[in-house]
């Protein structure tokens, strides 16, 4: 079972979606994710675009993001994700959820000017849809200038370096886990 790890509604229970399909972060990779988004959480814009049960966005909620964008393409994801923000309903915050692939939900929200702080990265671990998710975020200017792009993947699984004018900043470990964190390159 999932639960909140901090903030405003820490300990609340959330529900995963039903079947294999969707790989919870576990508790240590979701610390160490938000201990070190914590300066970076209160009033951001979050967009997870791998939702699963909405667990690491509704986490951010909890931690102060303003706004939480959670995007998934599986109708069990969407069940879990709106039982759990309904669970979550007194929380202060803006929750949107989305049924869509990601690719075509970053591809709307760049035609809509729409852009994030935080957009979290977490497919499947063999999918091969890492890089060019990460591409499309810093190719359609989908963070705010210093915005940061988090990509959670098996250790084993190198991610370039720089990337659609995004540039590794920081690279984490956490048993199997890897966090990979990237900003806007520096020009000059």
């Amino acid at each position: 079972m999932t639960r909140i790890l901090a903030g405003g509604h820490k300990g609340r229970r959330l529900m995963a979606p039903a079947g294999l399909a969707t790989r919870p972060t576990g508790a240590r990779v979701r610390q160490t994710l938000f201990d070190i988004l914590a300066p970076e959480l209160p009033g951001c814009r979050f967009l997870d675009a791998f939702a699963g049960s909405g667990a690491i966005g509704l986490e951010a909620l909890s931690r102060g993001a303003a706004r939480v964008v959670l995007v998934d393409s599986s109708a069990a994801a969407i069940t879990a994700i709106r039982e759990n923000q309904a669970a979550l309903k007194d929380a202060t915050g803006d929750v949107r959820v989305h049924r869509q692939d990601a690719q075509v939900a970053l591809a709307a929200f760049a035609d809509q000017g729409v852009r994030f702080d935080i957009v979290f990265i977490d497919p499947p671990y063999e999918s091969p849809l890492y890089e060019p998710v990460i591409e499309q975020v810093g190719t359609m200017r989908l963070l705010e200038a210093d915005g940061l792009v988090v990509a959670e993947h098996f250790h084993k699984r190198l991610l370039p370096e720089t990337i659609g004018g995004l540039e590794r900043r920081r690279m984490v470990k956490i048993g199997d886990h890897c966090l990979s964190f990237y900003r806007v390159q520096k020009r000059g």
